[in-house]
């Protein structure tokens, strides 16, 4: 396994976390448009409901030209589920695969997915060395057919493939056919640290890039992200030619810059803080006026793409509308509304109210 595309990326590296039920596609294109990162990544996707054809998890594989770099993140347990999802992945074009060791929320824990895989390094192992195997089987000319990825998914790509990056999206010809780099995202432990031991147990599986968010799973996210062993971890991959990322409470790009370079990492994956923030990357906060022009055209290609249910853009729309006078009052104008019209309508609002 390879670093691909991470070689050719400027230093330092600041990209965009995964979130689940965050970096959506709409999310992500707001973000690659208002300001690029080095690096965006999906939210995760599970292998076991790929495998078994359930269209509706592909959606969240949406993804438009200026995002790229994108990386497509999965999680999961089941081995052969993570052969097939990432011979599909290469298909549809991605720029790398992710493999989520680090999602500490019980529902996916208490399965043995996420974070509990620093528990079952045996696993782990075998699901890298999947992935990395159906990467190869890709660049060497395998079908989707024989690789066992499920009918309906097939049908269904077929049916949307313009959703996938656009013309240049999908993997049409044999000669086109690469090895793409995989990467894990994971913590610094369970319930107690062991950061340095876990990070040589990914490297040995051959992992080359690799994400540590600084909190165990016990924390979830309470406490403070501890830098000190990310810095640890960071020393260990650079002996052993693996680009590292830190993750964890970073709250601006100056702090990130002054993170990356304390703690000699290649780089950092933003999350939380870009949470109505998509210009975060920026470092600096747009004007009223074009907040408001942002949301807008978040809007628009939300129900462009018209796969989730207007209700899961409320969140977005809610951390949009903080820290400038009015902020509240159309926050919970927002709350009530039922379609973007509504949306365009409060906006415009308000935009004759500041104008």
């Amino acid at each position: 396994m390879e670093h691909g595309f991470w070689d050719n990326l400027k230093r330092p590296i600041i990209g965009l976390a995964p979130m689940d039920g965050v970096t959506d596609p709409a999310f992500r294109y707001m973000v690659a448009s208002t300001c690029k990162p080095s690096v965006i990544f999906t939210e995760f996707v599970n292998v076991e409901g790929l495998a078994r054809g359930a269209t509706k998890m592909i959606y969240g594989f949406f993804y438009s030209p200026k995002e790229r770099p994108v990386v497509a993140q999965l999680f999961g347990t089941e081995v052969d589920s993570f052969y097939k999802a990432a011979v599909l992945l290469c298909y549809l074009g991605f720029d790398g695969i992710d493999i989520n060791m680090g999602c500490p929320v019980s529902k996916i824990a208490s399965k043995g997915s996420g974070a509990a895989l620093i528990k079952n390094p045996k696993l782990a192992k075998k699901i890298i060395k999947s992935v990395a195997k159906g990467i190869k089987d890709f660049a060497n000319g395998i079908s989707l057919e024989n690789a066992g990825v499920h009918e309906n998914i097939i049908k269904f790509i077929k049916e949307n493939k313009n959703k996938f990056g656009g013309k240049n999206g999908i993997v049409s010809k044999n000669s086109d056919r690469k090895t793409i780099p995989l990467s894990v995202k994971t913590r610094i432990g369970v319930d107690a640290i062991c950061a340095e031991e876990w990070a040589k147990t990914l490297i040995d599986a051959g992992v080359k890039i690799l994400t540590m968010h600084g909190r165990t799973l016990k924390q979830l996210y309470s406490g403070e992200a501890n830098w000190e062993v990310l810095g640890s971890v960071a020393k260990i991959c650079k002996k052993n030619d693996v680009i590292f990322l830190g993750n964890g409470d970073i709250h601006s790009i100056d702090d990130a810059k002054e993170k990356i370079k304390k703690y000699g990492c290649d780089g950092v994956l933003i999350g939380r803080a870009t949470n109505g923030n998509p210009w975060f990357f920026k470092g600096k906060e747009p004007s009223v006026k074009n907040r408001l022009s942002i949301i807008k055209k978040h809007v628009k290609y939300f129900e462009k793409l018209a796969y989730l249910p207007f209700q899961t853009l409320k969140k977005h729309l809610a951390w949009y509308t903080k820290g400038f006078e009015g902020a509240k009052e159309m926050r919970m104008e927002f709350m009530q509304a039922q379609s973007g019209e509504d949306i365009y309508r409060i906006v415009e609002e308000f935009s004759r109210k500041i104008s």
